[in-house]
């Protein structure tokens, strides 16, 4: 663990429901992009633990997480927090009750752009032009998104991969899209001191 940071005492996180912060968590410092930044989402995750990789992810690279209900395990299974290990206090968590209830929030920000990673689309992530308020959805790990979803994204975009793969592990496709856009957005955190 580096020097100088103290993980929280229990794993909480910063969940949002319906707008509203947990009372008792306090909100962490953001970075300069405190009031415009890139978001992911997870539409109905199955697996506990890529939803703790999730949240490890977008803490360290100052992302929003955005989870889509209904999962497929309850939110405060201890595979969560063991993945998220001492990140979880630093994430900021949005909680959906379902689609309709995320596809609302996302689009009273004229900027946000839905961008749907799927393996049914016809763009290559890497030759796609990323903005910053941009929310990148990852679909179930199961099955995807249904075509609901798909008819609601703005922009769909695969990951090339080897003829002789089906997919790869959500959270890797999500760093992946993450990496890409916040190089793009000139959007990766600072840090104060890097060999700390």
């Amino acid at each position: 663990m580096r020097r100088g940071f103290k993980p929280p005492k229990r794993f909480a996180g910063h969940f949002l429901d319906n707008n509203a912060v947990v009372p008792d968590v306090p909100l962490p410092h953001r970075s300069r992009r405190e009031s415009v930044f890139m978001r992911l989402a997870l539409y109905q995750p199955d697996i506990p633990q890529n939803l703790g990789a999730a949240i490890r992810l977008t803490a360290a690279l100052e992302v929003g997480l955005d989870i889509i209900e209904p999962c497929g395990f309850p939110l405060n299974d201890k595979a969560i927090r063991r993945a998220a290990m001492d990140y979880g206090g630093c994430a900021i968590v949005s909680h959906h009750a379902g689609w309709g209830d995320f596809l609302t929030s996302i689009r009273a920000n004229p900027a946000a752009r839905l961008i749907l990673f799927t393996t049914r689309a016809a763009s290559p992530y890497c030759d796609f032009a990323f903005l910053p308020q941009d929310v990148l959805l990852m679909g179930r790990e199961s099955a995807g998104v249904p075509d609901e979803v798909h008819a609601h994204a703005d922009h769909r975009l695969f990951i090339p991969i080897s003829a002789r793969a089906r997919s790869i592990n959500v959270i890797a496709a999500a760093a992946m899209g993450l990496g890409e856009a916040l190089r793009q957005t000139s959007g990766f955190p600072h840090r104060l001191n890097p060999t700390a």
